[in-house]
């Protein structure tokens, strides 16, 4: 596979002679075509191409890729680890640790003739049925990244100063397949992208343009929605990516990642797999009160009432109230009244 030449392909452009390939964000401010990658656990791969240009996916070649066998799939995680990831989840959630979490596993197979395998050729076939407008490959072997994608989700996009980004959530068949619930879930991931571009833009310049369209693909339809803003001063690579990964729209949740106690995947490390929001404890109403209203602290107070074991009034003496028909005081609510 070392054989074949870096390359990425996005957007009906294709870039070769690669020219630099580094892990720090910075270098993206510079000029040039760059193709980056994250993983889960955040490592960056930005590699920058000489030669970029038109070419779009090239119709598939007949045998030009063999993936692997329905039979070769495994799991990451077998059935017992799963379970047992699950239960953890659900302590976390009756903890109060977090509302939302995603249970990851990593799915992987031998390809039959590793050395032949192109992904680019890859990206040609699953574009045949399935033409995403995010389809693409990123093709650098030297380096450990092969991959093609199919995507339809714009995670972001930035000329100048101005980025945009167009979460997706809610899948039918046809509109008429899509809920209040799906509705109302890309609301919530709007939210989140809007705080995650507020981070990083100038006060006022974030907008949604678009709020769940309905965007027709080969066999469903989604609901997505488009946000934007402009970068504020300062503001560049390194600080938009920090603000927007990973994407907020996994799960939904606010961003705050903790290790996952549960199996990796392999031999690799744990992978932050819990979002979570910490529910803290609320302050007593009356002391939130008082901070919000200061000239309270200044009112003065009469004297406290006696306690009910002190000496009362005996009844039918002076002092003591009047009962009435039904033995309640003059004036009291019937119980259950409120006041």
């Amino acid at each position: 596979m070392h054989d074949l030449l870096p390359l990425a392909r996005f957007g009906g452009l294709l870039a070769t002679d690669l020219r630099d390939v580094t892990s720090d964000p910075s270098a993206l401010d510079s000029s040039g075509f760059w193709a980056v990658t994250a993983d889960f656990e955040g490592g960056l791969v930005c590699a920058r191409f000489g030669d970029v240009r038109p070419d779009p996916v090239p119709a598939p070649v007949p045998g030009a890729w063999r993936g692997p066998r329905a039979d070769r799939w495994t799991s990451s995680l077998d059935r017992e680890a799963y379970v047992a990831g699950v239960r953890r989840i659900r302590e976390h959630i009756a903890a109060g640790e977090v509302y939302q979490a995603n249970l990851c596993r990593v799915m992987s197979a031998p390809l039959p003739q590793p050395a032949a395998a192109d992904v680019d050729a890859l990206t040609a076939l699953l574009a045949r049925g399935n033409p995403a407008p995010y389809a693409g490959t990123i093709r650098l072997p030297a380096h450990g990244v092969e991959i093609a994608t199919a995507s339809p989700e714009l995670y972001l996009r930035r000329a100048g100063r101005h980025i945009e980004s167009g979460p997706i959530k809610g899948t039918g068949r046809t509109a008429a397949d899509l809920l209040p619930k799906d509705h109302a879930e890309n609301v919530m991931i709007v939210d989140l992208v809007r705080n995650d571009l507020g981070r990083v833009c100038a006060t006022g310049t974030v907008t949604v343009p678009e709020l769940c369209a309905v965007e027709e693909h080969p066999g469903l339809v989604h609901l997505v929605s488009t946000v934007s803003g402009e970068l504020a001063d300062g503001a560049g690579w390194p600080r938009l990516l920090a603000a927007t990964f990973p994407p907020g729209s996994v799960t939904g949740a606010p961003k705050v990642l903790r290790p996952a106690d549960h199996p990796g995947p392999g031999d690799r490390p744990p992978r932050p797999l819990l979002r979570r929001h910490r529910l803290g404890r609320r302050r007593p109403r009356h002391r939130r009160a008082r901070r919000r209203h200061p000239h309270l602290l200044d009112r003065p107070r009469g004297p406290r009432r006696p306690p009910a074991s002190a000496s009362a009034p005996a009844p039918g003496s002076p002092g003591a109230p009047t009962p009435t028909a039904n033995g309640r005081k003059p004036n009291s609510r019937p119980p259950g009244c409120s006041g």
